[in-house]
């Protein structure tokens, strides 16, 4: 009885699961299937939307358009690039946190993640007029160094919790052995915590991907990404659905792409230490 309500229990909570995941990913799955369509017939009704024919026009017309290859290379860069100037910024400081003895860890740990609470409009105005007089305005490097800083405290945070489970014995053998500082951080902790390492790193990806508010506001063509690039096609005249959604495919497939072959890599990282 007991291994049948086990059974009916799992049944029941794997298709909520499901349901849920399919809830939260049947926005993307729509937007996919309107690229797939007219222009004309994406505005129809659902169900005759969905029987209309197959075209790959509005994908065509999003090429001739626009220079994706531009803006795809430049969220690349822009995630890429800040990804790994907030590492390189943060396993120091995680380190610091997690294994220097201070009264005050906790506290700055809060202070650094409340920064992300505050609305990224309420400091628009000098961040612009900053970029305006350093000459950074629609440049790859002023983005990289404002996509570096709104993540950095995610970056540290996630670091610290996982450099917390590494018991710190195991340093203080490497310090009797003789080891530096930047051995230590680069030849013990860090491969130690490679999967903590990787999550973090696929995490500020994404959300480096994603970025609209800073990008549209900092950017017009030469620095422009993906979402500058799928912002183009709302214009005054209304939207345009089809090639909206296609322009949106466009965008999110290699986020998605990266994200379906390294989905273990990240479950592994965002456990990592659960289970001891």
């Amino acid at each position: 009885m007991a291994r049948k309500t086990t059974q009916t229990r799992k049944a029941v909570v794997t298709a909520l699961a499901w349901a849920i995941g399919f809830l939260i990913f049947f926005p993307i799955l729509w937007t996919i299937l309107m690229s797939f369509k007219s222009e004309g017939d994406a505005i129809k009704a659902p169900l005759d939307m969905l029987a209309a024919p197959w075209s790959l026009e509005s994908y065509g017309e999003v090429q001739t358009r626009s220079n994706y290859a531009l803006h795809f290379w430049n969220s690349v860069i822009l995630s890429f690039g800040s990804t790994l100037l907030a590492l390189v910024i943060a396993i120091p400081a995680a380190w610091a946190m997690a294994f220097v003895p201070g009264k005050r860890t906790k506290d700055l740990l809060m202070w650094m993640l409340s920064t992300k609470m505050m609305p990224a409009v309420g400091v628009l105005v000098p961040m612009y007029l900053m970029f305006r007089d350093l000459g950074l305005l629609d440049s790859r490097s002023g983005l990289v160094v404002v996509l570096t800083l709104i993540n950095l405290p995610i970056v540290i945070w996630m670091l610290y919790t996982y450099f917390k489970e590494i018991p710190g014995e195991i340093l203080e053998a490497a310090r009797m052995d003789g080891a530096s500082l930047r051995s230590e951080i680069l030849y013990v902790l860090t491969p130690m915590a490679i999967p903590g390492i990787a999550s973090t790193m696929l995490l500020n990806i994404i959300l480096a991907w994603n970025e609209a508010f800073w990008t549209l506001q900092l950017t017009t063509s030469d620095a422009a990404p993906l979402t500058q690039f799928i912002a183009s096609y709302s214009s005054p005249e209304g939207l345009f659905y089809a090639k909206l959604s296609a322009a949106s495919t466009m965008a999110i497939a290699p986020i998605l792409i990266l994200g379906w072959f390294s989905q273990k890599q990240l479950v592994r990282g965002l456990t990592f230490g659960a289970v001891k």
